[in-house]
């Protein structure tokens, strides 16, 4: 299965489309932007030489090898092409193609773009399988990854299955994964492990104050506002800091906090030039 620049083929059909289609929309070029989705559809449906003939969604329709579908996939990112939808739909239709995207997350020696595809590809198909090897990826994790926030968003998709598996990691977690897990635990019913690591990541990593602020006030326990109180008050605090604290005080039931001043605050003066 060959590698296709889809995008590119489609660029040259719209242009074409634009070219003898102009004189219709009286050179509106909202108008002929409006119409893009609707000429792309048509377009998947056009045979094109570069595919023998065949339209682009005949094309991958035709493929239904899952080794084949993967390794197509794997050289599209290696070659820096541009990968089609219609290859991503056709990998998650096929049946059989989840051993090869749970090895493709699991394997470390792989470009981190195509193993961060296979999450979202896995996601799309659907299930828990992969939760363990994304507890794996996320555990030893020092500083942010994007591949351990995709993680992340798959385990939140699981649903509350994940919550004990993701509590049992926390204690040998890695700084920031400890902070990716505690963003995962705020989805979840309340507990007093998770609001113990909730309030406690708030209280230590005073350089993200807002954003475990902002973990507090989804995860809705009342008993971080005296917490959060104290904090607004705090000498030094930053104004956005300030905000997403006051934000959170309110979003819990308290009295929002009287306003600071803050002139002199490259965030506020920012914001005031907007």
């Amino acid at each position: 299965m060959r590698i296709v620049n889809l995008d590119a083929e489609f660029e040259k059909y719209l242009k074409a489309w634009m070219q003898k289609h102009s004189a219709q929309y009286g050179n509106n070029l909202d108008k002929l932007e409006e119409m893009v989705p609707d000429v792309y559809m048509t377009f998947l449906e056009t045979p094109l030489a570069l595919l023998d003939g065949k339209s682009p969604e005949e094309w991958y329709e035709a493929f239904s090898d899952p080794a084949e579908l993967i390794e197509t996939l794997k050289a599209h990112i290696r070659e820096r092409v541009s990968v089609p939808d219609l290859l991503m739909e056709r990998i998650v239709a096929v049946p059989g193609t989840e051993p090869y995207l749970l090895e493709m997350i699991r394997d470390d020696s792989l470009d981190e773009e195509i193993r961060m595809t296979a999450v979202s590809l896995m996601q799309e198909i659907g299930g828990n399988a992969p939760m363990e090897h994304y507890l794996d990826i996320i555990t030893p994790l020092e500083e942010p990854s994007d591949l351990g926030d995709i993680c992340a968003e798959s385990l939140v998709a699981m649903g509350g299955e994940v919550m004990e598996p993701v509590l049992a990691r926390y204690p040998r977690a890695g700084a920031a994964a400890k902070n990716i897990f505690a963003d995962i635990l705020c989805n979840f019913e309340h507990d007093d492990r998770i609001y113990s690591i909730l309030e406690e990541r708030f209280r230590t990593q005073t350089d993200e104050r807002a954003l475990f602020a902002s973990y507090l006030a989804k995860y809705g326990d009342e008993r971080a506002l005296p917490v959060l109180v104290e904090a607004s008050r705090e000498p030094g605090l930053g104004y956005l800091d300030f905000v997403e604290i006051a934000n959170a005080i309110e979003a819990l039931g308290g009295d929002r906090p009287a306003e600071r001043e803050y002139a002199g605050d490259p965030y506020y003066e920012a914001l005031g030039r907007l």
